[in-house]
């Protein structure tokens, strides 16, 4: 089983820092070191090479993290397991999901809420990273399962379709651009446009989209470049520029009349969302269970 010290560890093999790592931990940086130092002595090898600029681990200290990452995923199995012997509903264990902001911001509350009903005594976390740092933070075992958007594979996920969503070109209803509710290719060239960041699922979208069309993103007039669905979506409520957004963040706007929908002829975007594992990873109860409940409890 693993014990503190062990989480200790991978915390500061995460941060490859001390002071990060104790500010995670709620622990002070001189606690950190000796948990460190005494895990080293236990194991009689240096687990982190202590240079100038800050840490790394050493061939031992990587070996540990893949060990106890391999028993931190037992242990959730085992416990999983036992609590289920009896009622599914009894379930126990702990799952850490990662979502693009989309999935994050306007799904996942819902779904949360519905599996914790379902099942009250499995603790479930979410993070909310852009699609390509969610599959970065899959890899790094820092999430159990994640949901991205994209066109982009890699070779060691696995991908399991989801749903689709639109991505529709909005404006705030006051702009100039909300006189017309219909824009030609050619007029979206002179139109001032903002955009999400790269490695944003809904820019990749876009930026496909219009490469299909002969346009290439640098062609627009881009006002500004915005981390975060929300943050873009408060931008052109104030700067009156266009924007493509997913539908499922501006439904609420369009109905209320702050937003106003530009049809663009000929340009239809769409996102597919995917559920990722990694690849090995599928066969995990507990996961499985979150997934299934994603597939059929709740209808978009």
């Amino acid at each position: 089983m693993i014990d503190f010290a062990h989480l200790v560890f991978l915390e500061v093999a995460k941060q490859l820092n001390f002071s990060k790592a104790a500010e995670k931990l709620y622990l002070s940086q001189p606690s950190v070191s000796k948990h460190i130092k005494n895990l080293e002595g236990v194991y009689g090898v240096a687990l982190f090479e202590r240079k100038t600029n800050g840490i790394s681990l050493t061939e031992e200290g990587h070996i540990l993290v893949d060990f106890l990452t391999k028993a931190h995923q037992l242990n959730q199995e085992l416990q999983f397991e036992i609590s289920t012997l009896r009622n599914q509903s009894d379930a126990k264990g702990a799952l850490v999901v990662g979502a693009s902001t989309t999935v994050a911001l306007y799904l996942m509350p819902r779904i949360f809420s519905s599996f914790r009903q379902a099942f009250p005594n499995i603790q479930l976390q979410l993070i909310n990273r852009n699609s390509d740092n969610i599959l970065k933070a899959l890899l790094n075992h820092e999430v159990d399962v994640g949901i991205v958007e994209g066109t982009h594979k890699l070779s060691s996920v696995s991908y399991q379709f989801w749903l689709r969503d639109e991505v529709v070109a909005v404006c705030a209803s006051n702009s100039p651009l909300a006189k017309t509710t219909t824009l030609s290719l050619e007029q979206l060239l002179h139109t001032p446009i903002a955009v999400r960041e790269k490695g944003s699922g809904t820019l990749a979208v876009v930026v496909d989209a219009l490469k299909n069309k002969g346009i290439a993103l640098p062609q627009l007039p881009i006002q500004a470049i915005i981390g975060g669905t929300e943050a873009l979506k408060n931008f052109i409520l104030e700067n009156g520029s266009l924007a493509f957004l997913p539908q499922l963040s501006v439904q609420k706007q369009l109905v209320n009349g702050e937003l106003t929908k530009i049809e663009i002829p000929g340009l239809n975007i769409h996102r597919d969302f995917y559920i990722v594992q990694r690849q090995g990873d599928e066969n995990h109860k507990l996961t499985r269970l979150f997934i299934k409940h994603c597939q059929q409890g709740i209808n978009f």
